[in-house]
């Protein structure tokens, strides 16, 4: 999966969700139970994980790791390319 793809289903699970201003302005508990939400698109698993005081919220997408800000996301980590030194596809 390349960066793209993964963007744009982090992008739609995130607006699935009640979009970027929902879930970054909703911070929960450090303790709460339901700190993530698993949301299926076009066959692909798609985890976002809402923020805490001292941590981002997040969304991944097959190692793809998204920081969601007030009015977008932005590329937090990317997966690591194998021996090779390959990005993924």
């Amino acid at each position: 999966m390349n960066e793209q793809t993964a963007r744009d289903l982090a992008e739609r699970a995130v607006e699935e969700a009640g979009g970027t201003r929902m879930v970054h302005g909703n911070p929960r508990h450090p303790f709460a139970a339901g700190q993530t939400l698993d949301v299926e698109i076009d066959g692909q698993r798609v985890e976002i994980r809402h923020g805490e005081i001292s941590s981002p919220a997040i969304v991944t997408v097959d190692n793809w790791i998204f920081q969601i800000l007030e009015d977008q996301i932005e590329l937090l980590i990317r997966p690591k390319s194998d021996e090779s030194g390959v990005e993924p596809a």
